[in-house]
């Protein structure tokens, strides 16, 4: 492994400051660039729930280089339960499914990432590369619809990690939960940056005939230099505008998600994607400030620091502006769209954007009132 260089620290201290050592610490060490070619992160830290940290360096016999690259491991999980249920007060759902955890998209900025240290991993490289899927996850799906006193609202899907990343193409997990939600008329509504999601839209066609299904998709940039490096395994943006136009004509209700919206980075591209995704079919808008939580907070700062150098103060000093003076605050309300005059500054250029391109007239509401509920074989029917 190598550490960051000192060329990189020094554009930011002053007379050895403080600011550099920080710097140095809280990235740790960087994995080398062969190992982790097509990934997002650079680092890959010992979990906050580990014992011990580890950190990797050359002893001199040149051990390093014989280290195999990152590759991706998938293991499978048995959950008892499909169907998370969260009472956030900020957001506009109460259940979710995740058909995997961890992401091979890589994203740099993922809030997820934290999740893997509940499996004694790295939220760096290892969230990118040791992945969990869960193959009976539409089997426990329909155990659960099934359950006496079931109340169908909509299902977010993709809130948490994209349930089209690539290995989808292998478990077709995804697929399998849709044809249990369309067997039972049960709304669910998709959030993903793949354009894997266009596999699907037989599915997601017919039940949004039915008003049962709508997508969002996530396009954080359309320049493709920053999404390579930002958002590696994921969808270029010009596919994602181009899947956006493939749901829109089958009759799927759309919408884009800027999100994150990093400040100093991506923020100067509000309305061009805006104006992309109303040309493609999206009829609403949605945002949300970067969020730099836990572990997400020193891998971005490392990636920042390694791809942007120049701006590395600039943009922690705009988001930290946002956030109360720190990193992150996760206080309900504010940890999406953040506070102060930049965030208020970043509402209203979404809002006027939103409003002149004709986005966000109307939200769809999913139907609920078709859930078909049917007994399974050998349960105890209800007697009247």
């Amino acid at each position: 492994m190598e550490q960051i260089s000192r060329a990189d620290v020094a554009a930011f201290s002053q007379g050895g400051s403080s600011m550099a050592n920080a710097i140095v610490e809280e990235s740790g060490l960087r994995i080398n660039h062969e190992r982790r070619r097509g990934r997002g992160a650079g680092v890959n830290p010992s979990g906050r729930y580990e014992p011990t940290s580890r950190d990797v360096f050359d002893d001199g016999w040149n051990s390093i280089d014989e280290l195999p690259p990152f590759k991706t491991e998938v293991q499978v999980e048995r959950p008892r339960q499909i169907i998370t249920r969260n009472e956030s007060p900020d957001i506009s759902f109460d259940r979710s499914i995740n058909p995997y955890r961890g992401c091979e998209h890589g994203c740099i900025y993922c809030f997820a990432r934290p999740t893997h240290a509940y499996m004694g991993l790295s939220p760096g490289l290892d969230f990118e590369s040791k992945l969990f899927a869960k193959p009976d996850a539409a089997k426990l799906l329909d155990k659960e619809l099934s359950k006496s006193g079931y109340e169908p609202r909509t299902i977010a899907i993709g809130t948490n990690t994209d349930p089209y990343q690539p290995i989808e193409k292998h478990y077709r997990i995804m697929r399998e939960v849709l044809e249990v939600l369309e067997a039972r008329n049960h709304p669910v509504g998709i959030v993903t940056k793949s354009a894997l999601v266009a596999r699907d839209v037989d599915i997601l066609s017919r039940m949004a005939e039915r008003g049962l299904a709508k997508v969002a998709m996530s396009i954080t940039t359309l320049d493709r230099k920053l999404a390579r490096s930002m958002e590696p395994r994921a969808a270029t943006p010009p596919k994602r505008l181009e899947t956006l136009k493939q749901l829109s004509e089958a009759g799927i209700p759309v919408s884009v998600m800027v999100a994150p919206i990093i400040p100093g980075l991506n923020d100067s591209e509000i309305e061009r994607i805006l104006d992309s995704a109303q040309a493609a079919g999206a009829r609403e808008a949605g945002y949300v400030i970067l969020r730099l939580p836990l572990e997400v907070a020193p891998i971005f700062k490392e990636w920042l620091l390694r791809h942007y150098p120049d701006r590395y103060r600039h943009v922690l000093s705009l988001v930290r502006s946002m956030r109360d003076g720190k990193d992150y605050d996760a206080e309900w309300g504010k940890r999406m769209r953040g506070s102060g005059p930049y965030a208020w500054q970043i509402g209203r250029r979404f809002e006027i954007a939103s409003k002149k391109l004709g986005l966000n007239l109307e939200r769809k509401r999913l139907r609920t009132d078709l859930f078909v509920q049917t007994q399974k074989g050998g349960e105890q029917l209800i007697l009247i």
